[in-house]
């Protein structure tokens, strides 16, 4: 190489670096946010604060973490405007489908997009106490379960996993809580035997320090049977390798179990792109800032990205992915058929409400999800609820 193209080269170099620099601090965030997340001390509130920590000491951007029991709640800030953004759990896709809780007149197919979701060495299970002797899921035939009112992420994935081990809802006792707080203290408390959590949730660890104790039965991916059951009840499981959480779990002491992405940061279709693409941009680029901030944090790198999920992106999410180098044909294909799910729903729950629609309540859910049910085979779609 002669020197005009090594100082040529050097300077090419130089002024990538520079431009890498520069997008590295291109990133325009509002003087303050708002998010909404699960209860104080879950990994999803713990992961927020990390990153809103650093998007005051970076960007000046204030971010306030608002810690609400359940869906309904968590999703309310934003459908009024108070909130931009959710750390959600699987409540945001029972939300995007119109479903469960979300079946009613003052609800229905919410059009929420994801920014980020983290998928991390943690499952998300039912924590049995240890206490019950418990040893399979089947195990749990005629035990307290707890669940959480307003709350069918929880409830629903405490029934698909129950579904593993060959029991329903009628094999056990269902103990209604306020929150999923109120749940874990339950729990504390002996008034109930197992409840959904993350295996990286602080409540779970407490649970794994108190007198009762933790353990956690497998779903080995093996139990071809096991998993279709389960699936019928929550197809955004997948068999997982958990290495980390409560209960010893190391990577070399790993247990098989249920998972899906969790926090799943996400914000309504019509939040606006530039900000959405801006805070996207800034949980991508200040990354190594915050993956050590709390447990599960890591599961946001940008490579661990599922671009082939159960959700669409918001396009500010991937106009920041394309720039990180990882959207690719596929996952703009795939995202194109959710987006058009969403508007079909959208379209369907409009229709359904001009048809002067039962003011009963349970009619009212039983109408709507006929005609979601329709509308989504008429469009050649998976009903799947």
């Amino acid at each position: 190489m002669n020197r005009r193209t090594m100082v040529a080269s050097t300077l090419a170099v130089a002024a990538a670096l520079a431009a890498g620099g520069v997008a590295a601090q291109d990133i325009k965030l509002p003087p303050s946010l708002t998010m909404t997340a699960y209860d104080t001390g879950t990994s999803g509130f713990n992961i927020a604060v990390a990153i809103g920590k650093v998007m005051k000491e970076k960007h000046q951007s204030d971010l306030r973490v608002l810690p609400a029991g359940n869906d309904i709640a968590r999703l309310a800030p934003l459908k009024a405007g108070r909130a931009q953004a959710s750390a959600m759990g699987i409540g945001g896709y029972f939300a995007a489908e119109g479903v469960f809780e979300f079946a009613n007149k003052d609800w229905g197919p919410q059009q929420l997009q994801l920014m980020l979701a983290a998928s991390s060495c943690n499952g998300i299970t039912l924590n049995v106490a240890k206490d019950t002797g418990v040893k399979e899921f089947k195990d749990l035939k005629g035990k307290r379960i707890g669940i959480v009112v307003g709350s069918p992420a929880l409830n629903q994935n405490a029934f698909a996993i129950l579904a593993f081990g060959g029991l329903t809802k009628d094999d056990v006792k269902l103990v209604e809580f306020s929150s999923f707080g109120a749940m874990w203290k339950g729990m504390l408390n002996n008034e109930v035997d197992a409840a959904i959590a993350s295996t990286i949730t602080g409540q779970v660890r407490e649970l794994e320090a108190s007198p009762r104790g933790v353990v956690m039965p497998q779903t080995p991916a093996s139990d071809k049977a096991g998993w279709a059951r389960m699936h019928k009840f929550g197809p955004y499981f997948y068999p997982h390798k958990t290495t980390c959480g409560a209960g010893g779990l190391s990577a070399t002491n790993a247990l098989e179990l249920p998972s899906y992405p969790y926090p799943i940061f996400m914000a309504y279709a019509s939040e606006k792109p530039d900000l959405i693409y801006n805070i996207t941009k800034a949980m991508i680029v200040d990354y190594p800032m915050y993956k050590d901030g709390a447990p599960g944090a890591d599961g946001l790198d940008v490579k661990r990205q599922i671009l082939n999920w159960v959700l669409p992106y918001h396009e500010g999410a991937v106009k920041a992915l394309k720039e990180a180098g990882v959207w690719t044909a596929e996952a703009q294909k795939h995202n194109d058929m959710l987006v058009k799910r969403q508007q079909t729903l959208a379209t369907a729950w409009a229709d359904f409400n001009k048809a002067n629609p039962p003011a009963d309540k349970d009619a009212f859910a039983k109408g709507w999800l006929a005609a979601r049910k329709a509308a989504l085979e008429k469009a050649g779609m998976d009903p799947v609820f």
